[in-house]
């Protein structure tokens, strides 16, 4: 049961994770329906601005996180304006190009800047506590209910603001949006600020956890697509549930079955559900 409760805990761990990035790129997708491939870069990024932040201008670890949301955010907006708006009316095959070029321009960007090393950002908070028979760093507590703070701030936001019912009518109507007064322009600039901002905060909460290299961004990347897709293209609670779901599932199929296949565990249930479900589990009119 201890080994258990550890695996657990290591899921809700990377779940958060998870969820946040695919937050980010279900927003994305439903406010423009850009498949952004290059949203794991930016949490890459996000990874670095905080180390950068931290070891460079030495600040407190906060601080850093703050200055990596921002710096992201401003990224976000900038990659929507110059990447994928002037693409908005070509062939969909055109935006996902650029998403591909986008990731190879960011790996290649952090690869001069920081250089191709594994980097490792020290963590205030490297405590080790007792909680309900297993051992956990504070950090990785904090990871947690940052997290789940993150997504609930978001949730509020999305359904209690002006702005936030404004990025859910875009989503579900653009057209009929823009009738309304909505200018949709704005809103997927805004979009894409807050979905890199959630990227960046999620990385610069696992830094201190994991090492830094510019292709960590690759698999959570991925991971938060498979994710999108199980739980529906454009669904912002199939992205958490199925965040949590599948970080679970692979900490616990890692342990249990072998480590080796970690990673396929969530390539073998996207084929699963596609092959029961194809729009996804919490798919938006399923």
């Amino acid at each position: 049961m201890e080994l258990f409760a550890q695996q657990v805990m290591n899921g809700l761990v990377l779940g958060s994770v998870y969820s946040l990035v695919a937050l980010g790129v279900t927003l994305i997708y439903g406010t423009m329906e850009i498949p952004n491939f290059a949203h794991g870069h930016l949490y890459m990024l996000g990874a670095y601005v905080t180390f950068a932040a931290v070891t460079g201008l030495d600040v407190h670890y906060w601080i850093g996180m703050l200055i990596a949301v921002g710096a992201l955010a401003v990224v976000g907006v900038a990659v929507e304006r110059l990447a994928f708006r002037p693409l908005r009316h070509a062939p969909h095959v055109n935006m996902m190009i650029a998403a591909v070029g986008l990731m190879l321009f960011f790996e290649a960007l952090a690869q001069i800047v920081w250089g191709a090393d594994f980097r490792r950002l020290a963590s205030p908070y490297g405590a080790v506590v007792d909680l309900w028979g297993t051992t956990v760093t504070e950090q990785k507590l904090i990871l947690i209910v940052a997290g789940i703070a993150l997504m609930a701030l978001l949730f509020l936001f999305l359904k209690r603001t002006p702005l936030g019912a404004a990025i859910e009518a875009v989503s579900q109507d653009r057209v009929g949006a823009q009738l309304v007064g909505i200018d949709p322009e704005r809103i997927s600039m805004i979009t894409f600020a807050l979905s890199a901002g959630l990227a960046a905060a999620a990385a610069a909460l696992i830094a201190p956890i994991n090492l830094i290299s510019p292709s960590m961004g690759l698999v959570v990347g991925l991971k938060a697509f498979v994710i999108v897709v199980i739980g529906g293209m454009g669904s912002v609670a199939g992205a958490i549930i199925c965040g949590y779901g599948l970080a679970l599932a692979e900490s616990l199929g890692g342990t249990y079955v072998a480590t080796g296949y970690q990673d396929l565990i969530a390539f073998a249930i996207l084929a699963l559900v596609l092959t029961v479900r194809p729009s996804g589990l919490f798919a938006k009119g399923a």
